[in-house]
């Protein structure tokens, strides 16, 4: 078998191994709590505040999905160190392609995370009805790119994560039908990857400050972790 052929195969393992234990730690009833949300159109805050709950509970899941991932790549890195000692390089090579699928994947759940808990904080701040429109506007960014950079890693977070942009987007509707301002998309666009790249490096940081690299005897070193 081919690295490429092994480590696609572990990537679509870890994905199954992932989705299975989101899709068990879903709530039932949650897109039908959230859709009546959405239908309703009611008071601007507590919608905001719904939508800031179930982001928070994103955040939660994202946190025990970097956990499991964090206790797999000890796991593989033992398995490369171990290999190497036995002067098994195609094994530590096939191991070491396992172990930088696992930092991707691990890099980016922590990136979500990072940005998801910089929009929750910013919401938590929305105190007047102009204060929506200029909070909410780079959040539907960054919820999108979320959104689309976990369906990858996590498919079935796409559909909760979706739920939340809708429930977003309703909001921001109605507070530009009250009056609340004109969106400035240009700017909007500029905060919101702001906030991703920020989310990024920090991301990057936290990455190779928790993760040791691999040894130099197999081929690639940091490159081979994860970390290029």
């Amino acid at each position: 078998m081919s690295q490429k052929s092994s480590q696609a195969g572990a990537r679509k393992d870890l994905m199954s191994q992932f989705s299975s234990r989101w899709q068990k730690s879903s709530q039932d009833g949650f897109s039908t709590r959230l859709k009546d949300t959405v239908r309703s159109p009611g008071p601007l805050k507590p919608r905001l505040e719904t939508a800031t709950r179930q982001i928070q509970v994103q955040i939660s899941k994202l946190d025990s999905t970097s956990a499991k991932l964090r206790e797999r790549d000890s796991s593989i890195f033992n398995k490369v160190v171990a290999s190497i000692q036995k002067h098994d390089t195609q094994h530590a090579n096939i191991l070491a392609n396992e172990l930088s699928e696992v930092r991707k994947m691990n890099k980016m759940v922590t990136q979500a995370k990072l940005a998801l808990e910089q929009i929750t904080l910013r919401l938590n701040t929305v105190q007047e009805l102009g204060d929506i429109v200029v909070t909410l506007s780079p959040a539907m960014g960054v919820i999108r790119s979320v959104r689309s950079g976990l369906v990858s890693v996590i498919p079935e977070a796409e559909h909760e994560i979706g739920e939340i942009s809708g429930l977003l987007s309703s909001i921001l509707v109605d507070a530009g039908q009250l009056g609340a301002g004109v969106i400035n998309f240009e700017s909007a666009n500029e905060e919101a990857d702001k906030i991703l790249a920020e989310a990024g490096a920090v991301a990057e940081q936290r990455m190779r400050d928790k993760f040791p690299d691999l040894p130099e005897s197999v081929p690639g070193g940091t490159e081979s972790a994860g970390f290029s």
